[in-house]
């Protein structure tokens, strides 16, 4: 089989995605301080890319040194279930984070603890269930006139699973709504109570509204192109769109952990201490709320 450049990229891509989301389940998973909601719920998502990374790697080494249809339905039930836990682990973020504002009183309570587990149930247990489908005989690989532009998913497959974003993404954009409006009014609020200048209050809010646009803009720019390919497209479609379009959506995964991983400062803090030798998973830390929003 001819060597595609657009494989060799994804498998790159994975490469990276797997060394870098790695980092991120190492750091969580061996820091005891690291058991909060928060950091549970970026445990789970980096978890997701890593796998989606691992999907990458392995789609290209079965098609080109081991072809054969188990692999297929492997490679495509793996990349399944780990982009729609890593979409799915984004959403119960948004909504961790906007509870955290709405509710801040009560957000340290073991309800919030309750809340999160269950918030990963549900996550992992959808996105198994639809990564078993094409395993489980909903292919199409007896019936190449129902597969859609990602072989050997259905049609209705792949339909199921862009509405499904298209309504994960919709609840963020209006979660993320919400979250600016109340940041908004807390930064006006504390601008009153500690008599700071109107240009103080302007950045601050700026900063939040700026945070809130790279977050949202980086999620729709990586997903929704590939989201309407699959509306719009079918196994007829040229297979550059889906590799076009396919590209950007595994792009969000080497994008993560920078949001919402490297960012937080308790996790730049180990990080720093393991590069500096002297890792201590013990280590004391400002807070265990949220990332900034």
């Amino acid at each position: 089989l001819a060597l595609n450049p657009w494989d060799v990229v994804l498998c790159i891509s994975g490469t990276i995605i797997c060394c870098e989301n790695a980092i991120v389940v190492v750091v969580i998973f061996y820091t005891p301080a690291f058991r909060a909601p928060t950091f549970l719920l970026t445990g789970s998502l980096a978890t997701a890319d890593l796998l989606a990374g691992l999907g990458l790697i392995l789609h290209f080494a079965f098609v080109y040194f081991m072809p054969s249809e188990a692999g297929s339905l492997l490679t495509v039930g793996l990349l399944v279930t780990s982009f729609t836990a890593s979409v799915s682990s984004l959403l119960a973020i948004t909504i961790d984070r906007y509870l955290s504002l709405c509710s801040a009183l009560t957000y340290y309570s073991a309800r919030t603890v309750t809340r999160t587990y269950i918030m990963l149930l549900l996550t992992w247990g959808a996105s198994i269930c639809y990564g078993l489908l094409p395993i489980m005989g909903w292919n199409c690989l007896k019936e190449p006139s129902a597969c859609s532009i990602v072989k050997p998913l259905t049609k209705n497959h792949l339909l199921i699973l862009s509405v499904s974003f298209f309504l994960v993404f919709a609840v963020m954009l209006q979660l993320y709504a919400r979250i600016c409006r109340i940041v908004c009014r807390h930064a006006h609020q504390i601008a009153i109570q500690r008599h700071f200048l109107a240009s103080s209050h302007y950045v601050t809010t700026r900063k939040g509204i700026a945070t809130l646009a790279v977050i949202l803009g980086t999620f729709a720019s990586c997903w929704l192109p590939f989201a309407l390919c699959c509306l719009l497209g079918d196994y007829s479609s040229p297979a550059l769109y889906t590799y076009a379009t396919l590209l950007p959506a595994t792009s969000n995964s080497l994008l993560n952990p920078l949001i919402y991983a490297f960012r937080n400062q308790e996790i730049q803090k180990v990080l720093w201490t393991v590069c500096c030798g002297c890792f201590s998973p013990t280590l004391p830390f400002r807070s265990r709320s949220p990332s900034d929003v």
